[in-house]
């Protein structure tokens, strides 16, 4: 898989979305642990103990992003841009670029690089289940971003109306593909699945009927270069798996329990900047964060806004942005065991950091 930023067509800020495909989906589910991270990696990074320590407790502590800086850590930039995560105590966190070879999040905290990481559960759980000590304590997408894309003359409006079409997917997508199939009582062979690169033109040109996406990105490009298109989240099908899940070792929570929520709280305090100005987050990410992306400021301000539907939801509203209800982690068990994943929730999940933010400092949850 081409992991590097090359444009191919469209501009830059395009190009960006699409070649992000190559990697992203966090490399979800792409043939379990190994196709994200590489088993023998994976265990010889959780044998390594703590060597190295860089990112384990450092005045500006190492975040390692999921991806390239564009829009989808506009919280982050907010509560750099405001100091908050130097008002919460926490130094100045560096923030490192992901989506290439290398960076992945859990091989970077199993390797002890960095501090904390913004990953999804299909990673983390198959490095846990090899023995890692990691835990998710907080979700920034209530929704995993992922949809079939279809044209709008030729809707494609649930998983159901696929059977008999053709469907775009990606090599590193046909796990969680499969995973959607069997959530929705479906099986390989009522579809006619495409092996496709991450290009969706084969979409706009009638040649597959339905493509795997990222709702915060196909569908926006496509329409902007003319394409009407239709798209459904696999998370409103019975697959409602989270996102952009903030992920540390175990003995962050055990030694540095206090840093870590502080951190969190900067971090909550910037995600509700960006939801209150998708405008604002693009320009930072344009401008600032990823200035060297070529980012469309256009664009990013409509990928803002439909991020903003991940990101908010009715128990976020209740309980505040990056929570988890105990229902939302019991669906996310249930998704991932329909991956392939047998994992319990305490193994992966622990809200408990997050509860006590909120309860210590009420303010926080806006409206």
């Amino acid at each position: 898989m081409n992991q590097h930023h090359t444009p191919q067509r469209g501009t830059a800020g395009r190009s960006a979305g699409f070649d992000r495909r190559s990697f992203l989906r966090y490399t979800l589910m792409a043939g379990g642990a190994a196709g994200a991270l590489g088993a023998a990696g994976v265990l010889s990074a959780c044998s390594s103990g703590s060597s190295g320590g860089s990112g384990a407790s450092s005045t500006n502590p190492k975040v390692q992003l999921s991806w390239q800086k564009n829009i989808e850590f506009a919280g982050e930039y907010w509560a750099l841009e405001k100091g908050y995560y130097q008002k919460a105590g926490v130094g100045t966190p560096e923030l490192l670029t992901g989506g290439g070879a290398g960076t992945g999040v859990e091989t970077g905290l199993t390797s002890n690089k960095v501090w904390i990481g913004m990953t999804a559960p299909q990673l983390t759980a198959p490095v846990i289940l090899q023995g890692a000590k990691l835990k998710t304590v907080a979700a920034t997408f209530q929704k995993n971003p992922f949809c079939i894309v279809s044209s709008a003359a030729k809707p494609i409006n649930t998983p159901q109306e696929m059977k008999g079409k053709k469907i775009g997917v990606q090599a590193s997508n046909e796990n969680v593909f499969k995973a959607l199939l069997t959530a929705n009582g479906l099986t390989e062979s009522d579809v006619q699945k495409i092996t496709v690169q991450y290009d969706p033109t084969p979409l706009t040109k009638g040649e597959v009927d339905g493509w795997v996406a990222y709702i915060t990105n196909e569908p926006i490009t496509l329409a902007e270069q003319g394409f009407e298109n239709k798209a459904f989240l696999f998370a409103d099908f019975n697959l409602p798996l989270v996102a952009e899940t903030l992920v540390v070792r175990q003995e962050t929570i055990d030694n540095e329990r206090d840093k870590l929520k502080a951190f969190l709280k900067a971090d909550i305090q910037g995600w509700y900047d960006a939801i209150a100005d998708p405008a604002g987050s693009a320009k930072l990410a344009v401008t600032k964060y990823g200035k060297d992306l070529g980012l469309d400021e256009a664009e990013q301000v409509k990928e803002a806004t439909a991020q903003n539907t991940l990101v908010v939801s009715d128990d976020t509203k209740a309980n505040g942005l990056l929570t988890m209800t105990d229902a939302l982690i019991a669906e996310n068990i249930e998704a991932l065991a329909k991956a392939g994943y047998q994992i319990k929730p305490e193994q992966i999940f622990d809200m408990s950091l997050i509860k006590e933010v909120y309860e210590e400092d009420p303010t926080l949850k806006r409206a």
